[in-house]
């Protein structure tokens, strides 16, 4: 109603100065009787006033759906009426929707085959690399354990890249079992066991062993290996701990990942989800993505699993995962 109103306020003030004209035609042509005008002035308004109704009504869905919010594509989709106006008014919807599908479509297939390219390249290049740790396992040289440090580095930025990649369309990549969370960290750890000798760290597992989950062992795998590479890359130092503690509360399970590093800034704590972010600690350690935290909040999110995180400069930082005792509302895939 207001944006009938709108579109008509142009009509409605020269209406106004056209009725304001009146009076003063009948003056200079020498109508001095006042009562002679009514008569004009009554019909004109009638007939503006028959001209505005039947316009309001023909074209009264037109203007609420110029009027609504659209939630969805759809809504954009629905009919009006029969008016001229509103006819090619949906004609222009009906082709830009069509337009902008066949947009949607082409990036779909261009993201899809980004996305295949990536892994096919990844897996590829998992290949040299197995080679090459299995070459210097043979051979007892005293530069190979920088060139172990690297193909860790290597692993974990492919395997980086791989999860990154499977992230928008994680719904057809996860499968969610009972999950036994002691034995799945000691196998992350035990599969990270030459980053903590290099680093000089030792981990104390501090999780019942009776403690189940219900999640998806390869993502959460991936999960606990970015919190883990995180608290021994700003910790090290000989005599410290990566601290693994996991505590049954009734319909959660909490799994806290301590260290007792150089900590985050208060300033920083807020965007350390955030992609790319690597706040000042960022620029003492080249090799900080700024990813890490971000795919561990994105997984989580997909997972039904809660993230959070508290850190004192100078101390250390806590990262706690909260896990329901039930199985996620996803659909195993």
């Amino acid at each position: 109603m207001k944006l009938f109103w709108r579109d008509h306020m142009l009509l409605l003030i020269i209406y106004g100065i056209q009725m304001a004209l009146f009076p003063l035609v009948y003056w200079l042509d020498g109508y001095r009787g006042g009562s002679v005008l009514l008569y004009p002035m009554g019909l004109s308004a009638f007939f503006l006033f028959c001209y505005l109704l039947q316009r309001y009504i023909r074209h009264r869905s037109f203007y609420r759906r110029l009027s609504q919010e659209i939630v969805s594509l759809d809504e954009s989709m629905q009919k009006t009426d029969n008016a001229p106006l509103s006819e090619a008014l949906d004609r222009l919807m009906t082709k830009q929707f069509r337009l902008y599908q066949a947009e949607i479509a082409h990036y779909k297939n261009k993201l899809h085959d980004h996305i295949t390219f990536i892994t096919q390249w990844v897996h590829q290049m998992k290949t040299p690399i197995s080679v090459i740790d299995l070459t210097i396992q043979e051979e007892d040289h005293p530069h190979n354990d920088s060139i172990k440090e690297e193909l860790d580095r290597l692993y974990k930025g492919l395997d980086m890249v791989l999860y990154a990649s499977r992230l928008e369309h994680f719904e057809h990549d996860f499968h969610v079992e009972s999950i036994h969370l002691s034995q799945l960290v000691k196998q992350v750890i035990s599969e990270n066991r030459r980053l903590f000798i290099r680093h000089k760290l030792y981990p104390d597992v501090q999780i019942p062993d009776h403690l189940t989950i219900y999640s998806d062992e390869k993502w959460l795998s991936f999960i606990l290996t970015q919190l883990l590479t995180n608290a021994v890359r700003y910790s090290a130092g000989i005599g410290k701990k990566i601290t693994f503690y996991g505590e049954d509360r009734g319909k959660r399970v909490i799994l806290e990942v301590r260290d007792e590093g150089v900590g985050i800034r208060k300033q920083d704590r807020r965007r350390v989800f955030d992609p790319y972010f690597t706040g000042r600690h960022g620029r003492d350690y080249p090799e900080s993505t700024g990813m890490g935290l971000y795919l561990v909040r994105e997984i989580c999110s997909r997972l039904e699993h809660h993230v959070r995180l508290e850190s004192k400069e100078g101390v250390g930082t806590v990262v706690r995962l909260v896990f329901r005792r039930s199985t996620p509302a996803h659909t195993n895939k």
